[in-house]
Formats: structure tokens, sequence, C-alpha cells
């Protein structure tokens, strides 16, 4: 018997412009007047402003102001760089390259949805018929599935941050939720179409993350078609046909730097090199991270997707847990088989969970629902108030213990009230205000009740942050002030830096202080600007080893923030 009895009444659909509202306040905080952070965010945009202002050889071997960076793919970056070139006309290249991440978030946020409706609008997926009548219809029922689960998935933790930065993750995990719908509407109908489909997906995927990944979900969609009794010789047809259409994307990156050999680099062996180098026997320091990491990552879709598969456990080969699981187990695995775990690895585990999670919120205790809306309530408002009240002790210095806390970690910032940013922050507030009172007062019976306040209580903390602490957070993370000294005390006449500046550093140096930075053939140059602790002494002993001749410092200094990073520019004596 299936666990879910439902009557019509708690299926009524999120309104669209309540759902667009909260789409528009999740993403473009963080969009706007924020400078590239270290490190993978500044990185990354250095390699779409290479592109961007490069030449072919650039869009063939992706660098990042002559530091080679070949290793996920170029996908992601050619994206930014094409909006920069689109877009960069309205002074910001910055704003232009993050523009790109709009369209990716809602490819993400509509591939969830749609996956979520096609699964729930399905005879297998229906709540019992009551005795008297009263139960939903299919499509309505489908769409509150929908928006529980795009609900969910941007009430997630780990998607806040990456999906407001300009790295490749954020277009990973966009095309993983793609690929997770193709793979539904493929198991409810295979056909060639939706094969292709598929096959331009996993493509998608090869040339943003690499080849582990859609090998291991090719795996996962023949278990699926094995677990679902799908015709196997014809999944086998379809499965290979989507290989080969993923593969000769995939060619249109490879084959042309093959052939052209950008900078006198093969991209395919260095790609290949970093692929291999993604998947080893797991450990304990990656199991351990997987879940240590993960209890928070994953919250809240963990807790109503473990609930959705215990709930739906006698309930044998449906679509809505067998697809989404396999997805789940197979990139859990990957996970853990990563020799260097981080939140990369976590990201495509999102859209699954989501998935997973709306349907689990189909069978979950009113008490326990209740829980989480007052957990929600609490936790979050608690936090609302303490960025406001740092934010107001920040601005006027009352009170001085809790002012000189705000400001411990950025001397010499001095805040100033921008206008625009509060008037922004406290609509936000005031729509948790009423958002709160709605849940409260009116106590309504749809399914995504329990989400809305989770969902929203976490849009409201990124809007906080990015618009009433965003100077300070561009003042801690970006590297422009730096860039500016630099380019200050460069000489003139001098043709090419060279630098052991990583990738954040030298995109941003390039970038805010045009920085003439050696190719990537790393040409002999008469400036040296080197990156050390400040720590350590002078050493220009060191120096003298491993440059040779002698030199003369121009310029030392560091961010403000960070009182161990140093950054020395010398020049060679002639």
């Amino acid at each position: 018997m299936k666990p879910v009895r439902l009557p019509a009444a708690a299926t009524l659909a999120l309104p669209r412009w309540a759902l667009f509202a909260l789409g528009l306040l999740y993403i473009l905080p963080g969009l706007i007047g924020r400078e590239p952070w270290k490190n993978d965010d500044a990185a990354s945009f250095g390699i779409m402003w290479t592109m961007a202002h490069g030449g072919l050889a650039d869009w063939l071997w992706p660098n990042v102001a002559g530091m080679s960076m070949p290793d996920e793919g170029p996908l992601a970056f050619w994206l930014g760089a094409i909006f920069i070139k689109l877009f960069g006309w309205i002074g910001d290249e910055v704003f232009a390259a993050r523009m790109s991440t709009i369209g990716i978030f809602v490819i993400s946020a509509l591939s969830v949805w749609y996956t979520a409706f096609n699964l729930g609008r399905r005879g297998d997926a229906q709540p019992l018929r009551l005795a008297f009548g009263g139960q939903p219809e299919p499509d309505d029922f489908g769409r509150t599935l929908a928006d529980a689960a795009v609900l969910i998935y941007l009430g997630c933790l780990g998607l806040l941050q990456h999906s407001h930065d300009i790295t490749a993750e954020a277009l990973y995990v966009s095309l993983m939720a793609y690929m997770l719908y193709r793979a539904v509407r493929y198991v409810e109908r295979a056909s060639l179409r939706n094969a292709i489909l598929m096959g331009l997906a996993l493509g998608g995927l090869t040339l943003t993350r690499g080849w582990v990944a859609p090998a291991a979900l090719t795996l996962s969609l023949l278990l699926c078609a094995v677990f679902l009794r799908l015709p196997l010789r014809r999944t086998l047809g379809h499965l290979a046909l989507a290989v080969v259409v993923g593969a000769l994307l995939t060619l249109v990156w490879l084959l042309p730097g093959e052939l052209l050999q950008p900078y006198g680099h093969a991209p395919l062996q260095a790609w290949m090199d970093w692929n291999c180098r993604q998947f080893s026997m797991p450990d304990r320091q990656s199991v351990v991270y997987f879940f240590r990491v993960g209890i928070w990552f994953f919250w809240p879709a963990w807790p109503f997707a473990a609930w959705a598969v215990y709930a739906w456990r006698r309930q044998h080969h449906v679509l809505h847990i067998v697809v989404p699981l396999t997805f789940v187990a197979m990139l859990a695995l990957l996970a853990m088989f990563h020799p260097d775990p981080d939140p990369a690895q976590l990201l495509p585990l999102l859209p699954p969970l989501a998935v997973m999670a709306a349907f689990g919120l189909l069978t979950m205790k009113r008490g326990a629902i209740n829980a989480i809306d007052w957990f929600s309530v609490m936790v979050l408002t608690i936090c609302a108030f303490v960025l406001w009240l740092f934010w107001f002790a920040a601005l006027t210095g009352w009170p001085p213990k809790l002012a000189h806390n705000a400001l411990k970690l950025l001397p010499g910032f001095k805040p100033e009230l921008g206008l625009a940013a509060f008037f922004v922050a406290a609509c936000a507030t005031a729509g948790w205000v009423a958002l709160v009172h709605w849940r409260i007062s009116r106590q309504p019976a749809v399914l995504w009740r329990a989400v809305v306040l989770s969902s929203g209580g976490l849009i409201l903390i990124w809007v906080l942050i990015m618009t009433l602490f965003l100077p300070e957070l561009n003042y801690s993370k970006s590297y422009a002030s730096v860039a500016h000294q630099i380019s200050v005390n460069l000489p003139q006449g001098n043709a090419c830096i060279n630098t052991n500046v990583g990738a954040a550093q030298r995109a941003s140096f390039a970038y805010y202080g045009r920085l003439p930075f050696a190719g990537v053939d790393n040409q002999r140059c008469d400036l040296l600007l080197l990156q050390d602790s400040s720590r350590k002494r002078d050493g220009r002993d060191q120096l003298q080893e491993q440059h040779g001749t002698d030199w003369i410092k121009l310029w030392e200094g560091r961010r403000a923030t960070d009182d161990v990073e140093r950054f020395r520019l010398y020049q060679r004596v002639k």
C-alpha cells in the first residue's frame, strides 16, 4: 500500500510570482558590486577575462594571464568570457562574467522543478484515493511536489555560496540537475531524442569537470534500466548513442586543441592527467569528510530524502525513488573515492537529494513539520537579528565592545551607510516577518509549508550578508587594493613580470592593476613579483639563488586583513 494520503487542499501550488521572487532574491545578491574573492572565484574570473581579451589559443588552453590552468575543462570559462564580451561594455567586467551564473541558476532550478513535476504526476507516485473523493489531480500533485523540491534545493546550505561564485562548480551542479531530468524523461520514454539530449548533458558535464562523473552516471542509468526492467538491448544502444554524442561534443575543444597546439601544449594530455587524479581508493579521511561535512552541506534535504527511502521501501520499482537514489549512491561513491575531498565533490548530490526530499515530505507527520518550522523561525530570526546588530554596531560604534568585535578583523576599514543596500536589506527583513506571520496565523495545510520558512530564512540571511556586509567582505577577500599599490610602483617601460603568485592573486593583479605578466612560455623579465610569508626574513640570498644576479626591491606590501601573506616587487639590476 502506498504510504501517502493527501487531500486536494494540500496540493495548492505556490504562486508563480512568489517562486520567481524567491529565485531572484536568491541569485541576485552576491552578483552586484562583488569583487572577485580569493581563491577559486578570482582564479575562475581570471581565466574568463584572459579568454575575453585574448586569442584562440587562450580559449583552447585556459590560463590566467599566462599561468596555465588546463585541468577541469573550458565550458564554464567559455560562458563567462562570452558574457564579458557581450556585456563588458557596461564598465564592470566582473559583473558581466557573473551574469552567466544567472542563466546557470535558472537551468538548475527549472531542471529540479520539471524532474519533480514529471515524477510526481506518475501513477505510481499518486496518493491513495480517498473514500469520498477529494484527492488531488495528478498535475496539481506534481506541481506541488515540484515547488517543494525547488524550495528544498534553494534551502540547501552547500549550494548557497557555490551558486554565486563564477566557478566551474556552479555550471557543474546545474548540468547535473539537467542530466537528472533527462534521465527521468528517458526512463519514462526511451527514445532516440531523449538519448541524444542525455548525450548533450554528458558532453556538457565532461567539458565542465571531466569524464569521471559522466562515466559513473552512464553506469547509473544502466543500473536503473536493469532494476526497472527496461529492455536491456535497446537501453545499451541508446546509452552508446548518448556516449557518442557526449564524446563528439567534447571534441569541439579537444580536436582543435590537439591540431593547433596552443602555446605549444596539448590540452588532451594535461586534461587526462587531471581526470586520472580524481579517482583513487577511498580512505578514512575521505569517508569521514563526506559524512562530517555532508551533514550540514546537504541540510535540509538529507533528512527528508532519507525518510522518503524509508517511507517508500515497500513500493518496489517506483521511478521517483529508484532514479534519484541511484544517482545519489553513485555520486556519493565518487565523492568518497576522491583523493582530495572538497565541497566540489558534494555539490552534484544536491539535485537528486532535493527531488527525493520532496517525496519525503509527503509522509512526514504534522508534529515533525511543525518542529522544522519552529526551528527555522527561531534560528534564522536570531541569525538575522545578530547580523543587524553587528551592522549597527560597526556603523555607529555602539555598543563599543560589539563594534570592536565587528571590525577587529578589518584594520583600516571605515564603514559607510549604503542607502540602496540598506533599503534592500530592510525590505527582505520585512518580507521575512510577513512570511512568518502568514505561516503562524494561517496554519496552511499545503505540502510545501514545511520548507518555505527554511528556504525563505536562508535567503534572508544571504541577502543581509550580501547587502549590509558586502563592503567589508570585498575589503577582506579582494586583492584589488594590493593590485593598485603594485601598479603605482611599476617603473615605466617594462615589458613583463615574472612571478610565483597563485592563480587568484595573478587574476586580480592582472585585472585591477593591468600588470603585464609573462606569458605561458614564461619568458625572462626584468621585474619579479614574489609572494611569500611575512614571517620569513627578507630572503635576498634565497632570491639570488633561485633567480640569479642582483635585484632592487621597489615595493613591499600586503592586504590589510592578512598579516601573513606578503608581496614584494623587484627589478633586475642591469
